[in-house]
């Protein structure tokens, strides 16, 4: 299962549209975005409530807890299922991926030095 978060930190770098809890839109280029979910766009076209206004803005800076809606292209969503698969480990044998062999030193072994008796 693919987490919002997950899908707009895989849309760096993408065409966004988000949508406010005010009615607002925001689309632009997906700059960055933080555990917050506060969003960082560069070249936004901000629209109205109304749909009657623009703005066009260099970069925008959106709270996380302003936004309602995020519309990113589909290609993004594939991009954090990518990024969910876990990745092979390396090495080979049982132990592959842990460590290798570790020693085990002489746990529950007396010393093969001593004869027994003598501690």
């Amino acid at each position: 299962m693919v987490l919002p978060l997950s899908i707009l930190k895989a849309g760096k770098g993408h065409p966004a549209l988000i949508e406010l809890k005010s009615g607002e839109t925001y689309s632009g280029i997906l700059a960055s975005c933080d555990t917050f979910m506060n969003i960082h766009m560069l070249n936004a076209v901000c629209t109205s409530r109304l749909g009657d206004e623009f703005w066009r803005l260099n970069e925008c800076f959106i709270r996380g807890n302003n936004v309602k809606s995020f519309r990113l292209p589909d290609e993004v969503s594939e991009l954090a299922k990518d990024e969910l698969r876990p990745i092979a480990k390396t090495g080979t044998g049982a132990h592959a991926g842990r460590g290798g062999e570790r020693g085990r030193g002489m746990r529950g072994r007396r010393p093969h030095n001593r004869p027994r008796g003598q501690h």
